[in-house]
């Protein structure tokens, strides 16, 4: 009866905004002297008119009042002050923040970036690499060591060295000493950008030039390219290997394993042994089933490549060696890639989080720049540049005693002044990055122009609802919404639930609404073996109780049958009942069989106020509804143009 504004607001929020027809911008109709102009009930009118099914609404008098009873409720949740309400006004914050998404990056850089990404999934990329580690905000001097050192271990490689053994001696990636370096395959959003772009430009056999990413300097050796495989949906048995593995050991495991795999080929069911068998407690309960993957998810290259190698649903491995264990796999399904159309919405995600983000700031950042006038107080600037010493390296460095001289304007963006004690508190926050940029000046140059650019954005993010009336005619609706939400719960939802005596009245007076059709009390019989199904039915004629057929059917370790005892009301097509007293012939439906047995046959009948009460609330809810309008239009004082109303109309026609 609620479950969302959506569903209150008679015209509902649809993505797209279609162009309301021209017509001048008049007062339509006035709501205690406020005014409502034509564009709004024009736009709204054409917005909405095929989301209607009743033809009576799209007759332009019969939506005037519509459109006139949904602004006298927004009026009174006005009236009523539920608009400071601090759920509100989170909720709608939320909304607007998630929908200033679509505004406030570069539409092109992220369609680019989007196909980009879509490109580089169709295939998966099989690389190595060397790691040598330089944090982000390392200095200059410390950078440039670190790149040339990676620029010697390259030269070493080109020299004719070979890779795994260099990756072992001079990786500062820990697993190096193990793998050599070598990350399997993977394909586009599994490494960071920066890395991701070197793999995919670089030819097979071939080493990149060190690739900058936050965690140091990269050498990237691609090793494979292959076409990508999707991802797949397994199920597994496993038999894990222990820790101390002795010649015995090894033997009673793989006997173990293989007396599965025979399990298997003589027909027993792979879920009832992964279940049984399976040691891998997290799948062991579903069956052995694992969440879908991809190639290079899994930390077993071996468990992967068998996993793709099956070909059809249902077919499972031989027993193979991981070095986890002893596996069994089952193909349960295989997903490949995705159209491009199907995934824009999922990279689109992606991208947001995603390294690339930061190409799609950079360029609003530039457009911003030249789109704003931004103007520096350049005495203050100097001034905060001489009260920031060199121990702000090391996070000693505190704020002036006496801010006070700061307070004056520092900038201003178009209309919006900014003070110098805000870009102080900037400093301040950022001090807890470390950041090594040397000299100090320089350091604090670097912040002013991150600032900037969040004050621009801050600045068109808090103006565009100038900037698109689009976007201002959608939060204006998502408010209106979210306030009549409330006001129904509290004038209408919570009413109708808490007057009872109002209830039952409305109730007395429509109980013909309320009637019940021909019903039967029915017990229901059902095993997935026809042999059980035929004892029930001999203990049903026999008149034997339900529990007791529960306990001559059913045992310890097998549950035969299953009963159910229900009342069932005429034209309920997904039961196969006769409407008269006595025992069904066993059928059978999908998978399993079934009996039913009919206790009695109760005739058509007026319903009790418990047995429909929720029917009879929103009956309720409905009936204080439309009264309710009838009383704000007492409450507020309405005015409508006639004569603008008839000559939109005429418009509205042509």
């Amino acid at each position: 009866m609620k479950s969302s504004p959506f569903l209150v607001v008679f015209f509902m929020l649809v993505t797209s905004v279609l162009v309301a027809q021209n017509s001048a911008k008049e007062v339509l109709f006035t709501i205690d002297e406020k005014p409502y102009f034509t564009d709004e009930f024009v736009r709204v009118y054409n917005k909405n008119i095929d989301l209607v099914k009743d033809e009576s609404q799209k007759d332009l008098n019969q939506y005037l009042e519509l459109f006139v009873a949904y602004k006298l409720k927004i009026a009174k949740a006005n009236k009523l002050g539920l608009q400071n309400g601090q759920q509100y006004i989170n909720e709608l914050k939320s909304y607007r923040g998630q929908l200033s998404k679509n505004y406030t990056s570069d539409s092109k850089v992220t369609k680019a970036l989007i196909e980009e990404g879509y490109n580089r999934m169709q295939k998966e990329v099989k690389a190595a690499h060397i790691l040598i580690k330089c944090d982000e905000n390392a200095s200059p001097e410390d950078t440039l060591k670190a790149f040339n050192q990676a620029l010697d271990i390259r030269k070493r490689i080109v020299s004719g060295e070979n890779f795994e053994e260099v990756a072992q001696q001079v990786s500062q990636d820990p697993s190096a000493k193990e793998n050599k370096g070598n990350l399997g395959y993977f394909s586009a959003f599994r490494m960071v950008y920066p890395f991701e772009t070197a793999a995919y430009t670089t030819k097979v056999g071939e080493v990149s030039k060190p690739v900058r990413t936050r965690f140091g300097y990269h050498l990237v050796k691609v090793l494979d390219v292959r076409e990508n495989r999707g991802e797949v949906t397994v199920a597994h048995i496993m038999v894990l290997k222990p820790q101390t593995i002795t010649p015995e050991i090894t033997a009673k495991i793989t006997s173990t394993i293989k007396d599965i795999y025979a399990k298997l080929k003589q027909g027993e069911s792979f879920e009832a042994l992964a279940n049984q068998f399976s040691e891998d407690k997290n799948s062991a309960p579903k069956g052995g089933v694992l969440p879908r993957f991809a190639s290079g998810q899994l930390s077993s290259e071996i468990f992967e490549n068998v996993a793709f190698g099956l070909k059809n649903a249902g077919d499972y491995s031989e027993p193979f060696e991981s070095q986890f264990g002893w596996h069994i796999v089952k193909l349960l399904e295989k997903h490949p890639v995705k159209k491009l159309e199907e995934m824009e919405r999922e990279l689109d995600t992606k991208i947001r989080k995603d390294d690339r983000s930061r190409i799609i700031t950079n360029t609003l950042n530039a457009k911003l720049r030249t789109k704003y006038k931004v103007v520096r107080n350049e005495k203050l600037y100097t001034k905060i540049k001489a009260s920031v010493t060199d121990k702000y390296y090391t996070g000693e460095w505190k704020l002036p005693e006496d801010t006070k001289e700061f307070d004056a304007e520092l900038l201003k963006v178009e209309n919006k002044s900014i003070t110098g004690s805000t870009f102080l508190q900037e400093l301040n926050s950022k001090q807890k990055s470390k950041l090594a940029i040397k000299p100090i000046s320089k350091l604090i140059d670097n912040v002013y122009t991150s600032f900037v650019d969040g004050q621009l954005n801050t600045y068109y993010n808090d103006n565009l609802e100038t900037e698109f009336p689009e976007f201002a005619n959608i939060v204006e609706e998502y408010r209106d919404g979210l306030l009549l939400f409330d006001l129904m719960e509290k004038e209408i939802w919570n009413k109708a639930k808490q007057d009872s005596i109002g209830l039952k009245k409305h109730f007395e007076a429509n109980k013909a609404n309320y009637q019940w059709k021909n019903r039967v009390e029915v017990v229901t019989v059902s095993s997935a073996k026809e042999d059980f199904v035929k004892k029930a039915m001999k203990l049903l004629k026999s008149d034997v109780k339900l529990d007791d057929i529960k306990a001559k059917l059913n045992t310890k370790d097998a549950v035969n049958v299953m009963i159910k005892e229900e009342i069932l009301e005429e034209g309920d097509a997904t039961k196969k009942i006769a409407f008269k007293v006595g025992l069904s012939e066993i059928y059978k439906d999908k998978d399993f069989y079934y009996v039913n047995k009919v206790i009695k046959v109760i005739p058509a009948g007026p319903k009790t106020l418990e047995e429909t009460k929720g029917r009879v609330i929103n009956d309720y809810q409905q009936y204080l509804e439309d009264n309710w309008v009838s009383e704000l239009k007492k409450e507020f004082k309405v005015n409508t143009n006639t004569a603008v109303f008839e000559k939109l109309k005429a418009t509205m026609k042509k």
